[in-house]
């Protein structure tokens, strides 16, 4: 199980006929007790946010970060979709409050698919009752909902952490549109600790600061990029800090679920910088190479080629000084002191081979260090976005 694990949760799933395919492409996870608990949010920082980053935004705002359920889309972002959109994430969010029987501004809305099409409202407007009343527990109710939400993913993305007398279920999608802020992803948590609202929107923000934040599949940033937390309260005496890790720790393994089911990529990258002025700085030279399309193609390729890694961290606006740096595949180092140096040519390349990879700069300049976690770019990534999918 995954969202439904922890207590106080129910999921559906069904097809109601977004998706031209009939496959499923609605999810709902909600209180089971029918009531709003503590809920909290982290949204795009796209500027062009959708309908339902607006809606969500607004009822939690109203709620004072207090949530029943959220309902999930996929097939149709209902993003650049206008005051139509807006009424449609609106309507879709009363439709599932009716069912529930609670106020409006308490249920959240996730929504992803094609930006600039406008939502079928008319087609889902008689389904979404009829979901609400299939709502259970139970691990057939977590999958149904996972697999609604999926796009171009191939495989569902849950997760369940054991906090040590709490639970952390979650559900999330993704795999493309993948970079800070946030991964066109979706994630919902849910966890029967008990946490205060203003707690939970911090301890949520970290824990996506040091996960999805650090992962870029091609550097784009979607409309609609969504993490919801709801907190039952059913554990309550619940260390912040143990919550906050346990958060942490499903949205990192999300994020690995996202990178691995990345559209095109054969391989799943650990960008790490070492020895840079400060922490931050590391992070913005590790998201420079993670985003370089060049150091994208030479791992594609399995090409040890440290000169395009050197160039973008060169540019990245971070401390930088030729002669200390040193670039290392799987741990063998190919440039030292800004380079090339003598090395194990067979072992690089058979780590290059794997599925796994590691390319690691050291900026000799300080403590700062950081890893964001990327891809390489594959045909099958062109072959997915060449036309609209």
């Amino acid at each position: 199980m995954s969202v439904t694990a922890p207590a106080g949760f129910v999921a559906a799933g069904a097809a109601v006929g977004i998706k031209p395919t009939g496959h499923p492409d609605l999810a709902l996870v909600a209180t089971a007790s029918g009531r709003a608990v503590e809920a909290a949010a982290v949204f795009t920082a796209n500027r062009s946010a959708a309908a339902p980053v607006e809606i969500s935004r607004a009822h939690l705002e109203t709620t004072g970060g207090r949530a029943a359920g959220v309902l999930l889309t996929s097939g149709n972002a209902n993003a650049a979709t206008g005051d139509a959109g807006r009424a449609a994430a609106a309507e879709l969010c009363a439709l599932a409050a009716s069912g529930i029987g609670v106020p409006t501004e308490e249920v959240l809305i996730c929504q992803t698919g094609l930006i600039g099409v406008p939502f079928p409202i008319a087609t889902v407007r008689p389904t979404v009752g009829g979901v609400v009343r299939t709502l259970a527990g139970g691990a057939d109710a977590a999958r149904a909902a996972a697999t609604a939400i999926m796009t171009t993913d191939t495989a569902r993305k849950e997760v369940l952490v054991d906090g040590g007398g709490f639970l952390v279920g979650g559900m999330a999608k993704g795999a493309a549109m993948l970079a800070p802020d946030m991964a066109t992803m979706l994630a919902v948590l849910t966890t029967d600790a008990g946490c205060e609202a203003g707690l939970l929107r911090r301890l949520l923000a970290e824990a996506v600061g040091e996960t999805f934040n650090r992962l870029s599949v091609d550097g784009c940033t979607s409309t609609n990029d969504t993490v919801i937390v709801l907190a039952s309260g059913a554990r309550p005496a619940v260390p912040p800090a143990a919550l906050g890790r346990s958060l942490a720790e499903a949205c990192r393994s999300l994020a690995e679920q996202m990178a691995e089911d990345a559209e095109g990529a054969t391989k799943v990258v650990r960008f790490g910088v070492v020895g840079a002025r400060s922490d931050d700085e590391a992070h913005r030279a590790a998201r420079k190479v993670a985003d370089s399309l060049l150091v994208k193609c030479s791992l594609n390729g399995e090409d040890p080629y440290w000169g395009r890694v050197v160039s973008e961290v060169a540019s990245a606006g971070v401390g930088f000084e030729l002669d200390r740096v040193a670039v290392a595949y799987g741990g063998v180092e190919v440039c030292g002191h800004g380079e090339a140096v003598e090395h194990d040519e067979a072992a690089v390349a058979r780590h290059l081979a794997g599925r796994h990879l590691e390319l690691t700069v050291d900026l000799g300049l300080g403590t700062g260090r950081a890893v964001v976690l990327g891809t390489d770019l594959g045909y099958g990534y062109i072959d997915e976005n060449r036309t609209t999918s």
